[in-house]
């Protein structure tokens, strides 16, 4: 079952039943077939991860009772939920993955049960599944591995759940559901608020054209006066291409991303076709949500806004806009 995403907390009659909210932790959703005869640990995409993660397959080869658990996969570090951690742990197999999970530990933070002692639970209305949820770990069943995702009601904690602080330590908003909803798999049945924050990037280039940018490569000077790659926008709408055109230079061979490549996107390895700015000067505001990343927004951002009151060079990695 997946989640439509949302600016804000809709309503309570956006979903059947009373609204309830669940934490999103960053990390990969995962759905863990803990059964007698095999364990499997399956990506939302169907990949099998039980041989990347044998910390979490041998946590559900101990369980006294058999279950299928939805849940969201996390590996902690520095103080926060560590999404570049959890990616290399999930590109490793066989002694390498046993080595990193003895050096980075994952977890599974469950929001629900889809069958448990040979029942399939996907019939049954959400509040039944949470409840049977929160047994499971009432009689420690579940534990140590597996954490339950923290659920309320309550509108001002879902509002606090959404404060960027939560962010730094690796929720990223809150998944909303009803209490009277069945589990529909595949269907966008649930919402997804993220939490977001306002920051500054230089224009380092464009993607499409200068006469007609389609989205920006916002950058920072890291200390040594490099211009780094930070964040890439969402499309841009016409109206702002047209402020930008006319404001944009096509850079010569001395711009310090002569010859540098990026990737199209997180995770591929395609290359982004793009234009280096001449002179990076400009400054732009942007919403972005909290998936950042040494430093590195994971999703595309949105743009706001030229900053003309700011110096570019005071936009760094250290400090963001100076």
């Amino acid at each position: 079952m997946l989640a439509e995403a949302r600016r804000e907390l809709p309503p309570d009659s956006a979903v059947p039943g009373r609204l309830v909210a669940e934490q999103k932790p960053d990390g990969f959703r995962a759905l863990l077939f803990a059964r007698n005869d095999r364990i499997i640990l399956q990506s939302r995409n169907g990949a099998d991860l039980t041989s990347a993660f044998p910390d979490i397959a041998d946590a559900a080869s101990a369980l006294e009772e058999d279950l299928v658990l939805d849940g969201e996969l996390v590996v902690p570090h520095g103080g926060r939920l560590h999404f570049g951690q959890l990616q290399n742990r999930a590109r490793r197999r066989g002694r390498g993955a046993v080595a990193a999970a003895a050096e980075h530990p994952a977890h599974l933070i469950v929001f629900d049960v889809l069958e448990a002692a040979g029942v399939e639970l996907l019939e049954r209305p959400y509040r039944e599944r949470r409840k049977l949820l929160e047994d499971l770990f009432a009689r420690g069943v579940l534990d140590g591995t597996f954490a339950l995702c923290p659920a309320t009601t309550d509108r001002a904690t879902m509002l606090d759940w959404l404060d960027p602080a939560w962010g730094a330590a690796g929720i990223e908003g809150v998944v909303l559901k009803g209490s009277e909803q069945r589990y529909l798999p595949g269907k966008r049945a649930w919402l997804k608020v993220r939490s977001r924050v306002t920051a500054e990037g230089v224009i380092g280039g464009v993607t499409g054209t200068l006469a007609s940018p389609a989205s920006l490569l916002l950058a920072r000077y890291d200390d040594a006066g490099h211009l780094r790659l930070v964040a890439r926008s969402a499309p841009l709408p016409t109206a702002v291409r047209r402020e930008l055109a006319g404001l944009l230079r096509q850079a010569g061979p001395g711009h310090s991303w002569h010859g540098r490549r990026f990737s199209a996107g997180w995770g591929t390895r395609r290359e982004l076709q793009y234009h280096p700015v001449a002179a990076p000067d400009l400054v732009a505001e942007f919403l972005a949500d909290t998936s950042v990343d040494e430093g590195i927004y994971r999703h595309p951002v949105r743009f706001l806004r030229l900053r003309d009151d700011l110096d570019a060079g005071g936009v760094t990695m250290a400090g963001g806009a100076g």
